[in-house]
């Protein structure tokens, strides 16, 4: 290996002077308009590193001469939508939950604009689709333990269910019947036996016959003597087939022994009343809301609708 630079006589240009097993490279100049366009370059940067923010600081960026950002273009078109949002915001807080219908194009409105919020704000613990899961209500079906209609729904949003900060939250409490020693096991079993055949998945047994006895003790001052529920204590309905933990001998077992604790988020603190309309309306709109709104003909398939239980 050598570093002696010499002229290439084939093509008259200098080596950089290094030589390896008989390769050597030439020192041919970069083209004219390459350099022109490396120099534009740096020019347009040092430009732009002076006009727009682009030098990282402790806690944010230079701000540059022209004071740009795309926060700011951001904040300026999110300030443009709410302004034209306005007047149906107003519209919306403005009268009775109840007769939103009598506007079909406001309702339609407050729908799309409740399943935009639905998707920001509900669909971790509701889905997507708003069908829940075990422990998180489907509220696409006819199922409610607060209520269906659009006014009881805006007040379980606004105040939630079991926030132990918030004196109007909705609120009940299932007995821990194993758990606090009120029932042994067998009797668990005999009362799980005997909501399994009122709601239509057993047929009717000695252990049955034992656990209606202690449903009737222990259990109907809340579900009722029948068993269908009480909405004003958020006591399920357990004649039907739908349960929000199960209705399966292992889910009835722990639900009784255990209880359960099922926590809604109060909106009324995190979102402004126009959007909880929306969402109200929303969910309403989703299958199962009662009271239908009365709107007018062209639109009153659409505005039919609702949702399913709240806790």
């Amino acid at each position: 290996m050598s570093d002696k630079r010499r002229v290439d006589e084939p093509t008259g240009t200098e080596t950089v002077g290094h030589e390896w097993d008989g390769i050597e490279e030439l020192d041919t100049p970069m083209p004219r308009w390459w350099l022109l366009t490396l120099y534009a370059t740096i020019v347009w940067a040092i430009g732009y590193v002076i006009l727009y923010p682009a030098i990282p600081m402790l806690n944010s960026a230079s701000e540059g001469l022209l004071g740009w950002s795309s926060r700011g273009d951001y904040a300026i078109e999110v300030a443009e939508r709410q302004k034209e949002l306005e007047p149906i915001r107003a519209a919306l807080v403005s009268g009775d939950i109840n007769a939103m219908g009598s506007d079909p194009q406001l309702l339609q409105q407050a729908i799309e604009g409740g399943r935009s919020a639905f998707k920001v704000h509900c669909v971790q613990c509701h889905g997507s689709g708003a069908a829940g899961s075990k422990g998180y209500p489907n509220l696409n079906d006819d199922d409610w333990l607060w209520g269906g209609d659009l006014e009881t729904i805006e007040y379980t949003l606004i105040h939630g269910i079991r926030n132990p900060d918030h004196d109007q939250t909705r609120f009940s409490q299932m007995p821990a019947f194993g758990k606090d020693g009120i029932l042994q096991a067998n009797e668990i079993q005999d009362l799980v036996s005997y909501v399994r055949v009122v709601s239509g998945r057993e047929k009717q047994s000695a252990a049955a016959t034992r656990g209606a006895a202690l449903f009737e003790t222990n259990c109907a001052v809340c579900h009722g003597a029948d068993g269908t529920g009480d909405r004003v204590q958020g006591a399920p309905n357990l004649t039907d087939a739908i349960s929000l933990y199960g209705l399966d001998r292992a889910s009835l077992t722990d639900t009784i022994t255990n209880a359960r604790y099922g926590v809604m988020p109060r909106w009324g603190q995190r979102l402004d009343p126009a959007t909880i309309r929306m969402l109200a309306a929303y969910v309403h709109s989703l299958g199962g809301g009662e009271k239908p709104l009365v709107v007018a003909p062209a639109t009153e398939a659409s505005a039919e609708g609702g949702n399913d239980e709240q806790s």
